[in-house]
């Protein structure tokens, strides 16, 4: 019995990545992380200062309900999942099937959004209910700046992770980057009274990411 039980969940273990092979080709190392310069070479991630991953290493995801956990990683400069099986290296298919990817260790959740604005693509949900914080992180490419003169050096290209963008996605629209409380304020009119009392006892820094959760975790009161 123990055989038989064993053997089912091999083979549906097997269906489940090989679903996920179908729709998810393994990516060209040599070429996915290489990015052209002006000087007309193709560098490596090697040969760029920085890193396009906020964490680097690969680590334990679920990527949807049918599917096994995998190893993955978030690269915020191509806004792609990678993921990691029998020394191959596969980019997650953009769609419904894999929304909601959650990194067990640590529980952080990516979420893949399709809206035809600023929501689109992958973004940290901080916050989910009725109201939800999200996260969008992007990193740029900043090419080699040649020397102005024998007497200096070349500045290296490298990765530089810009700002983070915070959005609040309301039932009713999308707020990006909160900046006062009169924007809050004028999106939420139904609680005006209740929100007066809350920014009055709360100092609210609309860059600190604690205080976002703090807003729209009461929000969603």
């Amino acid at each position: 019995m123990k055989k038989i039980i064993f053997l089912l969940f091999v083979s549906a273990y097997s269906a489940s990545f090989g679903q996920l092979q179908n729709t998810a080709a393994p990516t060209d190392v040599f070429m996915h992380y290489r990015v052209n310069s002006k000087n007309g070479k193709q560098l490596s991630y090697d040969d760029i200062k920085g890193s396009p991953y906020n964490i680097k290493e690969f680590r334990s995801a679920k990527i949807s309900e049918n599917y096994e956990t995998i190893m993955a990683r978030y690269n915020s400069y191509t806004d792609e999942v990678e993921f990691q099986k029998n020394d191959k290296i596969y980019v997650l298919p953009k769609n419904d099937v894999f929304s909601n990817i959650i990194f067990t260790n640590t529980k952080d959740k990516l979420v893949y959004l399709t809206d035809k604005s600023d929501l689109s693509g992958y973004f940290f949900e901080i916050v989910s209910g009725k109201n939800t914080l999200l996260k969008k992180i992007k990193t740029v490419f900043i090419d080699v700046i040649p020397a102005e003169s024998s007497y200096s050096e070349d500045k290296p290209a490298k990765f530089q992770t810009e700002s983070p963008i915070y959005y609040i996605k309301t039932e009713n629209g999308i707020i990006k980057n909160p900046g006062s409380k009169n924007n809050i304020i004028d999106n939420f009119p139904g609680k005006k009274e209740a929100l007066d009392v809350f920014f009055k006892s709360n100092k609210i820094k609309f860059n600190k990411e604690e205080d976002l959760i703090k807003l729209v975790n009461f929000l969603n009161t």
